[in-house]
């Protein structure tokens, strides 16, 4: 099925739409639950503003983005790397640090 320069909302529900391709599509204000993202690429995106909660990013690669102000919490980090340095590294150094300070 082909949509172009249509503007309507959609109710999606129990569909298979795998293979699909966006391009130059607004899906501001949408909402995603129960939603299968698995091997998608991302590229070009907007995504301020996003929440993302109670989902598995094992295996997310981010290139060239803007996380300025981003912020990660109750999330399990092993093996996760910035730069290519653990992060589980950079927290106990950064806590260490900090109880050195603390101690002084």
């Amino acid at each position: 099925m082909k949509i172009h320069r249509i503007k309507e909302c959609l109710q999606v529900s129990e569909a298979d739409l795998s293979g699909s391709a966006f391009d130059d599509v607004n899906f501001s204000g949408c909402s995603f639950h129960n939603v299968n993202f698995s091997g998608a690429s991302f590229d070009d995106l907007n995504m301020s503003g996003w929440r993302v909660t109670n989902v598995n990013l094992a295996g997310l690669k981010i290139a060239k983005a803007n996380l300025a102000g981003a912020s990660i919490s109750e999330g399990r980090l092993d093996g996760m790397t910035i730069d290519g340095i653990l992060v589980s590294d950079l927290l106990a150094a950064y806590h260490a640090r900090k109880k050195d300070e603390t101690s002084a």
